[in-house]
């Protein structure tokens, strides 16, 4: 049984991003940052956080050295008289090219503490997707966004069988009532039953996301959306609204399309550890039927920037390209099971061989 501890926050959540590992990675470097996709992307949720900021110097927060880059750049006078107040989101961030090689190279994901190959690649997963969190985190406080990263580990998240069983929130509202913007990532965690394994990004979203009540969900990733086959095929089409109801149907709002039950093959790559993109899907449908829209869009462009904004929330403006997945109410729509839609659509990340994800 999930134990979950959820304090109040004292104000409302208004978005949970998701920065999709293939997006801010590149994924075929191993443990490589997109450092311009991040960039651009941090630059976008100061701009969604604070209001103004655009027209504002950045008062920017990262105060340490970093190799190659500028001497360190703190003046205290400009935060005199500076409102560092934001909106609240929260952050979830995947792995992309981080932790995924160790994990799988070890096997954390199948459990097994007690496997001297399994504890090492534990401890060599948490470095890897550790690391990234740092840089995300750096990255959020260039920009002048006050980011606090927190591991699921280290704030007592654990699963059981590989699905969740505790949840400890209080770290979470915690920094967001003092005013802190959280930033959490996939972890290798404790499993009560096989010992250990990996708890995906994208499961923590949705877990924050129901216990949260975020107003939007955005996730950022490396294509424009969901397509009804892989884009790089002929006559691929974007499925830019997705309607999923309480009984599991779902349908396919815009476009109209003549066959949407059109089985596609999943496709996860090999060293992916985190369920591969059954549970990308799954995870994005389940924040839909609590009644959350997601919104999914490539990252670090006009779309990525407007949907963080909440621009193109309600009628989606024909302007802007991207899917949204949101709750359509009560069943009698097309007659597709959950498991179904699981198969049918596929939220393809490139047309590389390489991380099809976006965890």
């Amino acid at each position: 049984m999930e134990d979950t501890t959820a304090p109040s926050v004292t104000k409302p959540i208004r978005c949970i991003v998701k920065l999709g590992g293939a997006a801010i990675t590149c994924k075929n470097e191993l443990e490589k940052i997109n450092e311009e996709t991040v960039d651009i992307v941090s630059s976008q949720l100061r701009e969604a956080m604070v209001t103004g900021s655009s027209s504002r110097k950045v008062l920017g927060m990262d105060w340490s050295t970093r190799p190659g880059k500028p001497g360190i750049s703190c003046d205290a006078d400009d935060f005199e008289d500076r409102n560092l107040d934001s909106s609240s989101f929260i952050v979830v961030h995947g792995a992309g090219s981080f932790g995924h090689f160790q994990a799988s190279k070890s096997g954390v994901h199948k459990g097994g503490l007690n496997k001297p190959l399994v504890k090492a690649g534990f401890v060599a997963t948490r470095i890897s997707v550790t690391t990234l969190n740092l840089e995300i985190v750096r990255a959020l406080a260039r920009e002048g966004i006050p980011s606090i990263g927190l591991s699921p580990f280290s704030c007592g998240w654990t699963t059981s069988e590989r699905n969740m069983a505790s949840a400890d929130l209080s770290m979470v509202a915690r920094a967001i009532n003092s005013g802190f913007i959280p930033v959490l990532h996939g972890d290798a965690v404790l499993d009560d039953l096989q010992g250990c394994t990996i708890l995906s990004g994208d499961v923590i979203i949705r877990h924050l996301a129901a216990y949260l009540k975020p107003e939007y969900v955005v996730f950022l990733t490396d294509v424009l959306g969901v397509y009804d086959r892989p884009p790089s095929e002929p006559n691929a089409v974007l499925l830019r609204e997705i309607a999923v109801r309480d009984d599991g149907t779902w349908s396919v709002v815009k476009p109209t399309l003549a066959d949407t039950n059109t089985q596609v093959e999943i496709t996860v790559a090999a060293h992916d550890t985190t369920g591969g993109m059954v549970t990308k899907i799954s995870e994005a449908a389940l924040i839909a039927k609590l009644g959350i829209d997601v919104y999914i869009v490539k990252a670090a462009t006009t779309h990525s920037s407007r949907a963080l904004s909440g621009e193109v929330r309600g009628a989606i403006p024909e302007d802007w390209l991207g899917t949204v997945i949101r709750f359509g109410g009560k069943g009698n729509g097309f007659p597709t099971s959950d498991t179904q839609l699981l198969q049918s659509i596929e939220f393809y990340k490139s047309s590389s061989t390489s991380l099809k994800e976006f965890n």
